[in-house]
């Protein structure tokens, strides 16, 4: 089984879009990504906008040579936008979190405007939420649906586990570092070798995430690595857009680091972490504009 991220936030756009190839089959979950609107008072710096259009190209390459289609929310860093071309899912097959339940009013709205879009284009999309499916040997399994982070007015996910000849991965989709503990118990009780998590929202500290969100989040984790047999922890999404988060969770990784193998989606394919949304400021100051005259 190979995992390959494709868009994170450590490798530069808000995504959690991962592709995983089994013998079976070809897995994208979560084919889009975005930029956040405002970051230390700023808009997107057009570096930022570069890394966009190169990750959306590079989701509907790999699309288009996808198998099976993943949606496991409708927030815009995980489906496409509307207006967008979708054309790359032309016939392709998604199985998707339910539209109508355990959804609040701005992604139910959002999912009619995608599932509209999908007719168009002959797409075929099939509700999933705590199911099992089985294609060749490979096995999806879905969870019911889990709180998106520490808040439920933010809607639910589902998280997802692929497994094939033994090898087990979940994507976690939009957790905010397992803050609830249902998201906890649907890892553990199908006891994966890695994990593809979205960490804890630290950025908002103090603010939309509380110092006891960070503890709950930090438990689970610890209780997860304890209690199943993982070996790879990516871990990234909302953790990674805070520049200084080695240093809120640095106990944490001492306490694990010869437990568990942990990466950030960059680091796990080798390449250097460009969490771009992080040091916005950053960019706008050392890559200003040339105002035209």
């Amino acid at each position: 089984m190979k995992i390959t991220p494709i868009a994170f936030d450590s490798l530069g756009t808000r995504s959690m879009a991962t592709l995983i190839t089994t013998k079976s089959i070809r897995v994208l979950i979560d084919p889009s990504a975005a930029l956040g609107p405002r970051r230390y008072g700023l808009p997107p710096h057009p570096i930022e906008y570069d890394k966009l259009r190169e990750h959306k190209q590079k989701i509907s390459e790999i699309a288009s040579e996808s198998d099976i289609i993943i949606i496991t929310h409708y927030h815009y860093d995980h489906i496409p936008r509307p207006g967008e071309d979708v054309s790359w899912l032309s016939r392709k097959k998604l199985l998707i979190k339910d539209p109508h339940h355990n959804i609040n009013y701005n992604q139910k709205t959002r999912a009619r405007i995608f599932l509209e879009n999908l007719k168009k284009i002959n797409a075929e999309a099939e509700v999933v939420d705590g199911r099992e499916l089985i294609f060749g040997r490979c096995r999806l399994k879905f969870s019911q649906p889990v709180q998106h982070g520490n808040d439920s007015r933010l809607g639910y996910v589902l998280q997802v586990l692929v497994d094939e000849a033994g090898e087990r991965v979940i994507h976690t989709s939009d957790v905010e570092g397992i803050v609830v503990e249902e998201q906890a118990r649907f890892i553990i009780s199908n006891m994966p070798e890695t994990v593809i998590c979205d960490g804890p929202m630290t950025y908002m500290l103090g603010d939309k995430y509380s110092e006891e969100d960070l503890k709950r989040s930090l438990k689970n984790l610890k209780k997860i690595i304890k209690k199943t047999s993982i070996e790879e922890l990516i871990i990234d999404h909302h953790l990674t857009r805070d520049r200084e988060w080695r240093i809120k969770l640095k106990e944490f990784l001492e306490e694990v680091r010869d437990i568990v193998e942990i990466h950030t989606a960059a680091s796990y394919i080798g390449v250097p972490e460009q969490p771009l949304e992080s040091i916005r400021d950053t960019l706008w100051e050392t890559h200003k504009i040339k105002k035209k005259d």
